[in-house]
Formats: structure tokens, C-alpha cells, sequence
């Protein structure tokens, strides 16, 4: 299989598991999807894999797959034969590994079933996996912008943690620390009123990288608004909307999110 069959098969991995990243990529120039396809397929290869098994045991030795194939790419030797492994060894250097090391060890709480401990935990979590990822895409693109990439993403995956809320308590998980609306609704209010290292203009590289948080903004504004909605699964916005913000914001129109 070579380079391009690879990066096709995590473009369908990803618009599977991941289609708001996958209408990002799409929005951008064809050279930064080579870039961002093997990510954001790492990223759904690696959110998935404490779920697909009922066994912690097994979840985490899925994990330390991915860890290991991370510590591989990073050593800068012979790495394993994956059609994601194998596009993301091409994009990353060894610190690029390194940034998204943390994402992996960030999912073994997910792989033991650990409920969220306090509101500091809760954020630990969410940069370690979102802001790890959006700064891991930024800097392989050329961004060097990094205390904004983490703010980024750390934004997305608190907006990414009320989307998937109702289903991770039907899996058995409480999502947040105090389960009443109000306490979710006080917490989704700090998290939008949150804008700390935002300020900085985002190079292009940046831009692009940031491309996937395009609706972070409205829906942790929904979600404060209506944290019944959250607890519900009742947030999200229309289809159209959701392609007419990011048609926007590919064309450098909007604030960021």
C-alpha cells in the first residue's frame, strides 16, 4: 500500500469518526490535509480504542500500542507497518511524537473508567487531549504559535466534552464533577467566558490548524445557556449551519472560536 492509498484510508477513518475534522480538512488547501489527515485519524484511532472493549485491560493495552508507536516515530528508526502509523511517521518529528504522547496517556483514564475527580482534573484531561492535538497539527503545519494552539484546543474539547456528555453517561461515566444543571451550567460559563491566550493573531499555519474549532464558541454558548440541553444530547446546531460557519471561517471571515 503506498503513501496515498494510506492517506485516503485515514481521510475515511476520519470522516467515520470524526466529521466535523474531516469538514476542517476539506476547507483547507490540499497540501495541509496531508498534514492533518494522519492526526486527526491518530486522534479517532486512539479516542475510540477505550470503548471498543467492555475489558480495561484490553483498552489499555490498545492504548500502549499507540504509545508505542509514538515512542518508535520519535526514536527516528524502523517504524510498525499501519495505515495510519505509517502517514503520521511521515508528518511528526520527534517532539511532534512527543506533544502527542500526552494524548495517549490523557485516554488511560478513559481506559480504566475513572469518573472526573474535580473541575482541574476535568481541564487537565480535555488540554492533554485537545489542546495536545491542536497545537501537535499547528506545529506540523509551521505553527509556532503554542500557548494559542493549547487555548484552541483546549476550547474544542471542552465544546467536543458538552457534545458527547448524555452519551458518556449512557456508556456508564459521569462527565462532569456535580451532575445538577446548574453546577454544569456555572462550569460551561466559566469555560466560554475563557479566553486566555486568544488574543494573539493566528499566523496562517495557525489558521489552518485551527480550522477544526470553528463552532467551539456557539456551542459552549448553547451549552451555558441550556446546560439541560448538554446533560439531554439536545446541542449540536443544523447541518447547514454547522457548513455555512465553517465555509466562513475557511475563508478567514469570524473570529475563532
Amino acid at each position: 500500500m503506498d503513501f496515498d492509498q494510506d492517506l485516503n484510508a485515514c481521510a475515511e477513518l476520519v470522516e467515520r469518526g470524526d466529521p466535523d475534522r474531516f469538514r476542517a480538512a476539506m476547507a483547507a488547501p490540499v497540501a495541509a490535509r496531508v498534514t492533518l489527515f494522519p492526526l486527526y485519524a491518530f486522534n479517532v484511532e486512539i479516542s475510540r480504542a477505550p470503548w471498543v472493549t467492555e475489558e480495561p485491560l484490553i483498552a489499555e493495552m490498545r492504548l500502549q500500542w499507540w504509545a508505542d508507536a509514538l515512542a518508535e516515530i520519535e526514536g527516528g528508526g524502523v517504524v510498525r507497518r499501519h495505515e495510519v502509523v505509517t502517514p503520521l511517521a511521515h508528518v511528526l518529528d520527534a517532539e511532534g511524537a512527543r506533544v502527542l504522547a500526552a494524548a495517549v496517556e490523557a485516554r488511560r483514564a478513559d481506559a480504566a473508567r475513572e469518573d472526573v475527580a474535580d473541575e482541574a482534573a476535568l481541564d487537565g484531561y480535555l488540554a492533554d487531549t485537545g489542546g495536545a492535538l491542536l497545537w501537535g497539527a499547528a506545529r506540523a503545519l509551521g505553527s509556532r504559535q503554542e500557548a494559542r494552539a493549547r487555548a484552541v484546543g483546549l476550547r474544542l474539547a471542552r465544546a467536543n466534552w458538552c457534545l458527547g456528555a448524555a452519551e458518556l453517561q449512557r456508556r456508564g461515566r459521569r462527565p462532569f464533577p456535580r451532575m445538577e444543571a446548574a453546577a454544569v451550567g456555572a462550569l460551561v460559563a466559566r469555560w466560554q467566558d475563557d479566553r486566555a491566550d486568544l488574543d494573539e493573531a493566528p499566523s496562517k499555519p495557525q489558521r489552518l490548524a485551527e480550522l477544526c474549532a470553528w463552532r467551539a464558541g456557539a456551542v459552549l454558548k448553547a451549552a451555558a445557556g441550556d446546560p439541560a440541553s448538554v446533560m439531554e444530547g439536545r446541542i449540536g446546531g443544523s447541518e447547514v449551519g454547522k457548513r455555512v460557519s465553517l465555509a466562513l471561517r475557511a475563508a478567514g471571515i469570524g473570529r475563532v472560536a
